[in-house]
């Protein structure tokens, strides 16, 4: 595919909107991904590389192996998403802890409009179709309501983290960054973040690449071999995750982190009209709104990439 510099720029933009969701515990990148006409392409980029590649960098010389591996489009989204992934992560943590509601607000409507953009993309519709949106709607909401672990400070245990949250941030639906809430990695990797601690910064990558390698395969395969239904599934997902950012919770019990301070640690969706506190109803709507247009933003550059 021949692209031109503003393409490079525009897929740069979308690896930043993915980053900036792959911040927030409860959003994935992958559904920005799928919204925004990258993600077969990204899927099949990832699967792509293996040892051949070498082969080719040997015998056939540097641009060559570039080609063949899609290496422009890797380095123009991979520098959107990490720009954005560690500058975005600080203001996220800003924004759940001051404006929770307000940022969860924006990330549901987000998330309703890529529901319809993810769904219509289904062509065949028939009693496996409805069971797979079902069983990812299931999944999805279970893992919403699994409680986060106690921060987690070993080193080695961020790659494990990284290669398990990798595969969630490729998946619509499933939040990378809330499968390292869960997993007690969350704050470790935001700490070495922080303090450029790049060891660990080093495993968690490493992990990452690793997972990353192993799960695109599959991905390109049910895409190949059952795409509808992968479709369905992934439509369950972004479906389920809609519990984890609706805006309004109710804490059922708290705990002690490990700076001492009192954290919500289960938590229940509860009716705007009987939140306790300040539901900001007016505003939240007006953050729906926006997020959902966001999508529609960004399926229509998804749209003019694809023409």
């Amino acid at each position: 595919m021949q692209r031109r510099l503003i393409d490079y720029l525009i897929i740069s933009l979308k690896g930043m909107a993915m980053g900036a969701a792959d911040a927030v515990p409860g959003v994935s990148g992958g559904t920005i991904a799928f919204i925004s006409g990258i993600y077969e392409e990204l899927i099949n980029t990832i699967s792509g590389v293996n040892l051949s590649l070498l082969t080719t960098l040997r015998k056939e010389g540097f641009f060559t192996f570039w080609s063949q591996l899609n290496g422009n489009f890797i380095l123009a989204l991979l520098s959107g998403i990490i720009i954005s992934f560690v500058s975005f992560m600080r203001l996220a943590k800003y924004l759940l802890e001051n404006h929770p509601i307000l940022i969860w607000s924006f990330f549901f409507g987000l998330i309703i409009a890529s529901i319809y953009f993810v769904g219509k993309q289904i062509t065949k519709w028939h009693l496996a179709t409805f069971a797979g949106i079902i069983i990812g709607a299931v999944i999805a909401y279970y893992i919403t309501t699994i409680p986060a672990s106690s921060v987690n400070e070993s080193s080695y245990f961020l790659f494990f983290a990284g290669a398990l949250a990798i595969c969630a941030m490729i998946l619509p639906g499933i939040s990378g960054s809330f499968i390292l809430v869960i997993l007690g990695a969350y704050k470790t990797l935001s700490d070495a973040i922080s303090d450029y601690d790049f060891k660990k910064l080093a495993l968690f990558v490493g992990g990452a690449i690793v997972g990353l390698l192993s799960f695109s395969h599959v991905l390109k395969w049910l895409f190949k071999k059952y795409h509808n239904l992968t479709l369905a599934l992934l439509t369950g997902f972004i479906i389920g995750s809609l519990n984890k950012v609706w805006p309004w919770k109710k804490v059922l019990t708290w705990r002690e982190n490990s700076e001492g301070i009192q954290v919500p640690f289960l938590e229940e969706s509860v009716s705007p009209f009987v939140f306790n506190g300040d539901a900001k109803l007016a505003l939240a709507i007006s953050f729906m709104v926006i997020g959902f247009l966001t999508i529609f933003l960004l399926e229509k550059l998804g749209s003019k990439a694809n023409k």
